[in-house]
């Protein structure tokens, strides 16, 4: 019998749904995922009937004790959640049942997207219905740009810390075993005839390490130098403003080990000593005065990443203001833990772009002006002794030699190559150029005259003068040491330093295999993977 309001008549007894119910329940369910919902039958007092010793509306005992009590548990949970007793006091209606389900449902629903349009750390996104999301493009909720609501004691770039903290790896941050203190600052200063540059980093993956704080500024230290045999008051006094600068840096931050070195203006001028003696005075910082085979050294530790392990012999120069330190290093089959202790030949000429630019002139300069530094700096190589290229070209590999240059100069070179808008460090250090590149890009840089030079992103007006006085060494080192390519470096002596500083310190010994990870394989593998991970760019 029907009843024209409510379907079924509610005096149904229990048994018949529990009939129905045992049906239902009778044939094993398929899958182990979640539970399939079972569509309501439009029966209030389906739902409704408390009756039965189980405990549960309609169900027999048997079914109760066989079924496990997981799935006991799960049915309780959805049975609670329906509106049972709402339903049976009010005798409420099967269409006013089914949309107070499918209400539930579609909170659920609801939930389940807003779980998937959380933000970082978990945070919730802000809601279509929030006043706070009526924003320009581009403009983030709170009261200023940048702010987020309810952020007002944290600082704006909170976000960008939690990020970091929580992808180290990702954004090169130092290496930290839980239970021990942060990666330990190093700090390494280079005064050079032409520049004053100073890094500070921390160790990170074995041979690597993230740059913290870096500067670097244009002194010109070594002008006039090879005319007077002195510093002028001048370039001291910019040398003196700049290192200023680098001794703020440094007392802000707490160092572990900083070495600050000076290159060949201080090392040629005969009041290079004392002018070390006015820097300690003024800026408070020590600066050492080292000897060209340590520069050499140092410039080869700095570029030791960019030497493939296919090479067996590279010949790298470096190109500074006052001098250029040239040496050769001959791997062969065992590579040791630092390149520098490959160099078999080195020298080091009084010659860089700025002593040289202005003995021949750097503004104007003709194909038989250039062509007159190339043979002076010619001459110079003449007296130098070392394998011929055959010999270094000789090996398993074949093709196992080329040049490594680290300098203004052909970093200049590479970013003319890229047309670069901007200087980009990221797209320079690296790079290849072919022989018939660099020789492109020469008589390009020839082509121009001054104020193209300075008008161009990648050298500008305070290396307009200099640059093809470099290039004028460089073409005298390649006709040298003929090669098919070159390596571009974007580093030099504070690399190197840096290099050498966490390398004696063992800054990166946490990183070597433990015990128990070296007892799958033998011990002379151990070994080897020790010193792969040691040398691959210290």
């Amino acid at each position: 019998m029907k009843d024209p309001d409510h379907g079924e008549k509610p005096s149904e007894s229990g048994a018949s749904a529990a009939g129905r119910s045992e049906a239902r329940t009778g044939a094993p369910r398929g899958g182990k995922g979640k539970r399939r919902r079972r569509k309501l039958s439009g029966s209030p007092s389906a739902i409704a009937s408390g009756s039965g010793p189980s405990g549960e509306a309609g169900r027999p005992a048997a079914l109760n004790e066989a079924e496990p009590s997981r799935k006991r548990k799960r049915r309780r949970r959805s049975k609670s959640a329906r509106p049972q007793d709402q339903s049976a006091a009010s005798g409420a209606s099967a269409p006013a049942l089914d949309a107070a389900l499918s209400d539930k449902k579609g909170g659920q629903k609801r939930n389940r997207k807003a779980r998937h349009r959380r933000g970082l750390q978990g945070r919730p996104l802000a809601s279509a219905g929030n006043p706070t999301t009526s924003l320009r493009p581009g403009e983030r909720p709170g009261g200023r740009p940048g702010e987020r609501p309810g952020d007002t004691a944290r600082p704006r770039n909170g976000e960008a810390a939690a990020q970091q903290q929580a992808r180290p790896e990702r954004l090169g941050a130092p290496f930290v075993a839980p239970g021990e203190p942060p990666a330990p600052l190093y700090a390494a200063l280079d005064l050079g005839t032409n520049n004053c540059r100073l890094l500070v980093a921390q160790p990170t993956r074995p041979g690597q390490f993230r740059v913290v704080d870096a500067f670097s500024r244009i002194v010109r230290l070594g002008e006039g130098l090879g005319a007077s045999g002195r510093l002028s008051d001048d370039a001291m006094e910019r040398s003196v403003e700049a290192l200023k600068v680098c001794a703020a840096k440094l007392g802000a931050r707490s160092i572990r080990r900083r070495r600050l070195i000076a290159t060949e203006a201080a090392r040629a001028a005969a009041n290079g000593e004392a002018f070390m003696k006015r820097v300690a005075e003024e800026t408070g910082l020590e600066l050492e005065i080292i000897d060209r085979e340590t520069e050499a050294r140092l410039a080869v530790s700095g570029c030791s990443s960019l030497v493939d392990r296919e090479t067996r012999s590279v010949v790298l120069f470096d190109i500074g203001g006052g001098s250029s330190e040239i040496a050769v290093i001959r791997i062969g089959e065992n590579r040791s833990s630092r390149l520098a202790n490959h160099i078999t030949h080195w020298t080091s000429l009084p010659v860089g772009v700025v002593t040289l630019s202005e003995r021949h002139g750097g503004e104007h300069v003709t194909p038989q002006s250039f062509e007159v530094m190339v043979r002076e700096v010619e001459a110079m190589l003449a007296g130098f002794e070392s394998p011929s290229v055959d010999a270094l070209a000789s090996g398993s590999y074949g093709d196992g030699f080329h040049l490594i240059g680290t300098s203004g100069t052909v970093t200049t070179l590479a970013g003319v190559h890229l047309d670069l808008p901007r200087y980009d460090r990221r797209r320079v250090d690296g790079l290849w150029l072919s022989d018939d590149e660099v020789s492109a890009m020469q008589a390009r840089l020839l082509s121009w005259d001054f104020a193209a030079r300075a008008a161009n992103p990648c050298i500008g007006p305070d290396r307009a003068d200099l640059v093809l006085a470099g290039c004028a060494i460089l073409e005298a080192i390649r006709r040298r040491w003929p090669s098919s390519r070159m390596r571009v470096a974007d580093r030099g002596l504070r690399e190197g330093l840096l290099t050498d500083m966490m390398a004696d310190d063992g800054a990166w010994r946490r990183w070597r295999p433990r015990r128990h990870q070296r007892s799958f394989g033998s011990a002379q593998a151990g070994e080897e993977r020790v010193k792969r991970h040691e040398g691959t760019e210290a």
